[in-house]
């Protein structure tokens, strides 16, 4: 199982309720796209966010999340949400507005040069 379909199903239709968003394969699971930018997305049974680093650092005091690290270091502005800290529609949208919340006001990347 690379993702989890019923979470991805769940994010993806509170998604719809707050913006328009795009939806790409990335992490081995399924990315949300907000203005051309990584919102959220599912990982196994995890919920990703991204969330800049102040975000994901007051995030991480929070139950249910550690950093994002799949690389062996950890990325300071996203974090895992464990299942548990989903299982309720009010939660995973509290987390969900957290990062369409950041999407919406994170500044768009410089192209890089291959």
């Amino acid at each position: 199982m690379a993702y989890d379909p019923g979470l991805a199903d769940r994010v993806g239709s509170l998604l719809l309720r707050m913006t328009t968003f795009t939806e790409k394969k990335m992490f081995g699971g399924v990315a949300y796209m907000v203005n051309g930018k990584m919102c959220s997305g599912v990982v196994k049974s995890d919920l990703v966010l991204r969330l800049g680093s102040e975000g994901a650092e007051a995030a991480l005091t929070q139950r249910h999340t550690r950093p994002m690290d799949f690389t062996g270091k950890p990325m300071k502005s996203m974090i895992y949400v464990e299942p548990v800290g989903t299982d309720s529609e009010a939660d995973l949208e509290r987390w969900l507005r957290l990062a369409v919340d950041f999407a919406q006001q994170a500044p768009v990347s410089p192209k890089r040069r291959r």
